[in-house]
C-alpha cells in the first residue's frame, strides 16, 4: 500500500489562527507512518497568475522559487488540504492564487498536472465567525469543484467556529469532528449537475 503524504496548505496571514489550530488538531489523529508536510502561503508569496495559455506554453518553475517548491510540494503528495479561513465567503486570497497556479501547471510540458492529480484527495479545513455552516458553502463548491475539475476525490471541508485568537477550541463539536476527519472514506468528486443527473 502506498504511504500517505499529507499536504497542509496554511491560507491565512497569521499563524496560529483558528482554522490552523483545528487542522493541526485533525493531523493529531493520522497514523504515525503518515508523512505530514506543513506550508504557511504567506512565508512563500506566488506572483500574480498570468494566463498565457492563448500565448505560449507555461515553463517549469524553478524548484527554488516559491511556485517550484509549491508545485513539487502539490505532486509529491497523496491527499492535499486546504486549510483556509473563511474570507468573504471563500477561500484566502492566499490560497485562492495557489489555486489559480493550478490552471499554468496544467499547460506546462511534460507535467501532466491533471493526470498526476487525478485520484489523490482534496480536503478542506476552515474557521469562520458564526455558527451557521451554510455560509461556507461558496467555499465548499471551490474545493469541491476543483477536486472534479481534476478528477480528484474531496473529503469535504471541516468547518469550526472562531473568531478570536484560539476561538476554535472551544468548538467541542468541531473537534470531536476533527478526531476523525480524516478517517473517512473520501469518494471521487462530481459536480452539482453531475450528482443532479444521478
Amino acid at each position: 500500500m502506498t504511504t500517505r503524504r499529507f499536504l497542509f496548505l496554511l491560507g491565512s496571514s497569521r499563524a496560529e489562527g483558528n482554522t490552523e489550530l483545528l487542522a493541526r488538531r485533525a493531523a493529531e489523529q493520522l497514523p504515525g507512518d503518515v508523512e505530514q508536510r506543513w506550508i504557511h502561503l504567506a512565508e512563500h508569496p506566488l506572483p500574480d497568475f498570468t494566463d498565457l495559455r492563448h500565448d505560449s506554453d507555461h515553463a517549469r518553475p524553478p524548484a527554488d522559487s516559491p511556485t517550484g517548491l509549491l508545485l513539487d510540494a502539490t505532486l509529491a503528495a497523496t491527499d492535499i488540504v486546504i486549510a483556509s479561513p473563511l474570507y468573504w465567503y471563500s477561500v484566502s486570497g492566499l490560497t485562492k492564487r495557489y489555486l489559480d497556479h493550478w490552471s499554468g501547471w496544467l499547460r506546462t510540458p511534460g507535467l501532466d498536472f491533471r493526470a498526476n492529480l487525478a485520484g489523490r484527495t482534496l480536503w478542506g479545513i476552515a474557521a469562520l465567525a458564526g455558527d451557521e455552516p451554510s455560509v461556507a458553502d461558496p467555499y465548499v463548491g471551490t474545493l469541491s469543484n476543483s477536486a472534479a475539475y481534476m478528477g480528484m476525490r474531496f473529503g469535504g471541508v471541516l468547518l469550526g467556529n472562531g473568531s478570536a485568537p484560539g476561538d476554535v477550541l472551544k468548538d467541542t463539536e468541531a473537534l470531536a469532528r476533527a478526531k476523525t476527519f480524516f478517517a473517512q472514506e473520501a469518494p471521487l468528486a462530481r459536480f452539482s449537475h453531475e450528482r443532479a443527473a444521478g
